[in-house]
């Protein structure tokens, strides 16, 4: 009973040190995939599907500074990648923490993993923990589209997103450098960059970002300003208003919110007429339909 409790007070590594009953220096090649293991930090190498592109140094000393006292609580996941060889799926941050803590081994989970399956796992992991910037989100979300060859709405599955949050977070990869710098910073919110993806002319759409920053405007008066920011390849257009009842003109404007695009209404002395909803390429037809058969 005294032993489990002193081995309960050690952390996560005493448990696993009971488990090598033999007394000897167990191998690193004995290990088999679905255990947790105590692994040498030195063979384990960083994961390339990353998406996480930044670590905040305080935050990593903070934890650092905590498993120095009470050790990992968290195993890291790992994949074998040769002999003595792993590569991280998830868990760099703790991965990092622990090597600045001076922790010459860490416990990991052992799975097996192709190419494709790391970088799902990575993104899905790193997501769950809320602190990517949309950037990283939709950078990540792209390479997953990329490289294991998946649609947008097989995606959407994979990260539980439906496909018009997958296809919201892909507009930004369109946006400005300035305007994806200013994500990455967290200088504006992801409803900041969805209204100024609505501004294609890259000049106006700097211009609009400045307003944004230095008036430190609300995302909906940017998104009044978007819809105002006449550009050379979009030019304002105008409804033929006097044809319309204020009911209809409240639906035109109710479905350029929603919708995010240019909408038109023409009515003849019957009271007929049509509604023209404008996109400017397929994803964004998709991305309307989308809204519309949610």
């Amino acid at each position: 009973m005294s032993n489990k409790k002193k081995a309960l007070g050690r952390g996560l590594s005493a448990l696993l040190d009971q488990n090598n009953t033999s007394g000897n220096s167990y191998s690193v090649s004995d290990f088999k995939p679905g255990t947790i293991n105590e692994l040498p930090a030195s063979s384990i190498e960083t994961n390339p599907f990353q998406p996480r592109t930044h670590f905040e140094e305080q935050a990593l000393d903070e934890l650092a500074a905590s498993i120095k006292e009470h050790g990992i609580i968290q195993p890291i996941t790992v994949r074998q990648t040769a002999p003595n060889r792993y590569q991280l799926i998830s868990g760099e941050r703790r991965f990092r923490a622990s090597q600045m803590a001076g922790l010459t081994r860490v416990p990991a989970y052992i799975r097996i993993a192709d190419d494709g399956t790391m970088l799902e796992m990575a993104l899905v992991e790193n997501i769950q923990r809320s602190d990517l910037n949309a950037i990283e989100i939709a950078i990540s979300y792209q390479r997953l589209m990329d490289e294991c060859e998946l649609t947008q709405e097989e995606l959407g599955k994979k990260v539980s997103k439906n496909r018009a949050t997958v296809t919201n977070y892909l507009r930004l990869l369109k946006l400005s450098a300035p305007v994806q710098l200013a994500i990455k910073e967290r200088a504006i919110s992801m409803g900041h960059a969805r209204a100024l993806v609505a501004v294609q002319d890259e000049k106006a759409q700097k211009a609009l970002l400045k307003r944004v920053l230095n008036e430190d405007l609300s995302v909906r008066a940017t998104e009044e300003l978007a819809r105002e920011t006449k550009t050379p390849d979009q030019p304002k257009r105008t409804v033929n208003r006097h044809e319309l009842t204020f009911v209809q003109q409240k639906h035109v404007d109710e479905l350029k919110t929603v919708l995010e695009t240019g909408i038109s209404i023409r009515t003849d002395q019957s009271g007929k007429g049509k509604i023209t909803i404008d996109f400017k390429d397929d994803e964004d037809l998709s991305r309307i339909l989308d809204i519309l058969n949610p």
